[in-house]
């Protein structure tokens, strides 16, 4: 039986498998848009294993696993044997025995490399602490739509440098366009998690204003990520010059986008006139994830497939 292939971290890719994604979401999307069915998973079930809750991360793969004719069942940890103790090894050599894809969102990527190495079939990562690859595969693709290739373009981070951060780092150093980061001190990246040394894809700015210097792509996320809500009131004032507001957008190219991966908080990490303006593209970003896991979950499970 052949191992699995899993997507796990936005490294796990190669940039040919890359444009082959994007190009099969455009595919489906525009299917998707003219009320076309495209049903190649058929009979197969996606089990999405949630130990953080969501919004978006539910709606588009259990949506997206539906529209492919497939079924999707959600489990908790709170009302699973994942939550009571069961070892990680056995739950995946179970679970994975039942269905024929895998998503889980949970806290540590170690849980997730666990898992996928006891499942049978492929494991996606739906977030954890240390990526988010999921949601960089709908932002770039969003990006493409709008402006064409990423490739050679400037994408400038501001914030906190979390797991979208991280995996973001891994895309500039895969799909070859230059990432600014700025972070305030003490939340500064740490490039070993992300595996990106390379000064020619990233560079940190202690000035928020001079990474959106020239950048195409301006993005950004809350302060306090999930899980880290007791350091909420700390990190309210240690960044709070990194909003993203029309002063900064105005450093960007005039073209530039401005992406969030959502849920946002208008006044903190972004101002309203920004993330409801005309640079904002959040809701075709979001609307993405449901085409770019299509894509994913049918590649992972029949391989590159024509039109």
């Amino acid at each position: 039986m052949p191992a699995p292939k899993h997507f796990l971290q936005f490294s796990d890719f190669s940039v040919q498998k890359y444009e082959y994604l994007f190009a099969r979401a455009r595919w489906i999307k525009e299917r998707f848009k003219r009320y076309e069915r495209h049903r190649p998973l058929e009979d197969r079930t996606l089990v999405m294993i949630f130990e953080k809750q969501s919004t978006r991360t539910r709606l588009s793969f259990e949506a997206g696993m539906q529209q492919l004719g497939g079924a999707a069942i959600f489990l908790s940890t709170r009302d699973s044997q994942l939550g009571r103790g069961e070892p990680i090894e056995d739950s995946a050599e179970v679970i994975s025995r039942m269905c024929d894809l895998v998503m889980i969102r949970t806290f540590e990527q170690a849980s997730i490399e666990r898992f996928a190495r006891h499942s049978r079939v492929p494991v996606i990562n739906g977030l954890t602490n240390e990526y988010h690859p999921c949601q960089i595969l709908a932002d770039i693709y969003t990006f493409i739509e709008h402006r064409g290739s990423i490739a050679g373009r400037t994408v400038a981070w501001i914030g906190d440098s979390n797991n979208v951060c991280n995996t973001w780092m891994q895309a500039a150093a895969t799909l070859g366009f230059k990432l600014n980061v700025s972070t305030p001190p003490g939340y500064e990246v740490e490039p070993e998690r992300a595996g990106v040394f390379d000064a020619r894809c990233l560079e940190t700015f202690a000035d928020p204003m001079d990474a959106a210097r020239g950048a195409d792509l301006v993005t950004t996320d809350v302060w306090t990520s999930m899980g880290f809500e007791a350091e909420n009131e700390e990190r309210r004032k240690a960044f709070q010059d990194w909003q993203v507001d029309a002063e900064m957008m105005r450093c960007a190219r005039p073209d530039a986008l401005f992406m969030h991966c959502l849920p946002a908080h208008r006044g903190e990490e972004v101002a309203s006139e920004v993330i409801d303006g005309p640079q904002s593209v959040v809701w075709d970003e979001a609307e993405n994830r449901l085409h770019t896991q299509k894509a994913l979950m049918e590649y992972l499970l029949l391989g590159q497939v024509g039109g």
